[in-house]
């Protein structure tokens, strides 16, 4: 007879937002979140993702607003459901007949959702919520991994990630929501987390490139354990790459080697807004500087490294788009429970501090 796990406590890390940032919450749930339930992708043709939904439960969860957390569970189970496993489909596209038309899931939103419900079901005492995390989890392991070189590999999603004929698998390093995996093999206890989390550091700290060292949005990792910036994306540290460190610190890795790389290639902008992008191939940089998200995270990484905070950063009200308005509260997150040191810590202002 298979048990159902007990509740669990809420852990030391876990914290819930101060009185400056719920009202933070507020400004991004009004503006992004609709009534039903759907976390909308205003840069992006207002689609929904998986990972949009995830990130918004972890919020909501964070900012102790259980109706809001209930209504985008709610509609991401009715809408991003699939039928035969515990994952979820990774865009919803508003206007058209099929607003479902790929099944494949997003393994960022796949984890974040299901860290999300681990959460709210120790927050608010729900069993079913943490016994659906623990389903999650399993359909990760399941069908999200894969074993290269050795290694055993987080792969964007369950399907089109392999490479034919060639041995080699794409992998996303943003994708390892490390404190999510971390929360994950608690609840749903499998040797396989403790080899996803070390084959993910190593990865992280190998899948580096060009004259900074940066992280890739997107790698090739090869049977002889060789990685590269993946064909098919331009070799880029940009919107996805920089979350590397925003999920490093927050699972209190504040020495990796990524975190360091970035901060390092962040503080030579000093006072200014560092660049959107960093092409890792030719040493190009975006024409454009990187929006109020990125900014958090490089002010996030700074603080990690130097213990100094950085400038400020715009109010959510003030974010270009549904993702830098969400990188900037996960860094707030990211602050409250990775484990910086207080003087690092009281020096980040972000989302309008």
């Amino acid at each position: 007879m298979t048990t159902s796990p007990a509740p669990m406590a809420l852990p030391p890390t876990q914290r819930t937002a101060s009185h400056e940032d719920r009202a933070r919450w507020v400004a991004f749930r009004d503006r992004f979140i609709s009534a039903e339930g759907r976390v909308i992708d205003t840069g992006n043709g207002h689609v929904s993702h998986s990972e949009g939904q995830g990130y918004g439960l972890l919020m909501a969860e964070w900012a102790d607003d259980r109706a809001t957390f209930e209504r985008v569970l709610a509609w991401t189970n009715a809408h991003l459901g699939r039928p035969d496993d515990a994952l979820f489909a990774w865009r919803w596209k508003p206007g058209q007949a099929t607003a479902v038309s790929d099944m494949n899931s997003a393994t960022d939103g796949d984890l974040g959702i299901a860290w999300a419900l681990a959460r709210g079901g120790a927050r608010w005492g729900v069993p079913a919520w943490q016994r659906q995390a623990t389903r999650i989890g399993r359909s990760v392991l399941a069908l999200s991994t894969r074993e290269v070189a050795g290694r055993l590999l987080l792969l964007p999603g369950p399907c089109g990630f392999d490479r034919p004929g060639t041995g080699k698998v794409v992998v996303n390093p943003s994708y390892y929501l490390f404190p999510a995996m971390r929360a994950l093999a608690q609840l749903a206890p499998d040797p396989r987390w403790a080899r996803l989390h070390e084959d993910g550091l190593w990865l992280v700290g190998a899948a580096r490139f060009g004259r900074w060292g940066l992280s890739a949005d997107w790698v090739e990792a090869a049977s002889n354990g060789s990685l590269a910036p993946a064909s098919g994306w331009p070799a880029r540290f940009s919107w996805d790459a920089v979350r590397v460190p925003l999920y490093l610190i927050w699972a209190g890795e504040h020495g990796a080697t990524a975190v360091n790389a970035a901060a390092a290639f962040w503080a030579e902008w000093g006072d200014r807004s560092p660049p959107g992008w960093a092409d890792l191939a030719s040493g190009q940089l975006a024409p454009y500087a990187g929006h109020a998200g990125i900014q958090a995270v490089a002010a996030l990484s700074l603080a990690a490294v130097t213990g100094r905070g950085g400038a400020p950063h715009a109010a959510v009200a003030e974010a270009p788009d549904y993702y830098a308005a969400s990188l900037a509260l996960l860094v707030r997150v990211a602050w409250q429970e990775g484990g910086l040191p207080a003087a690092a810590a009281a020096s980040i202002r972000v989302a309008g501090r």
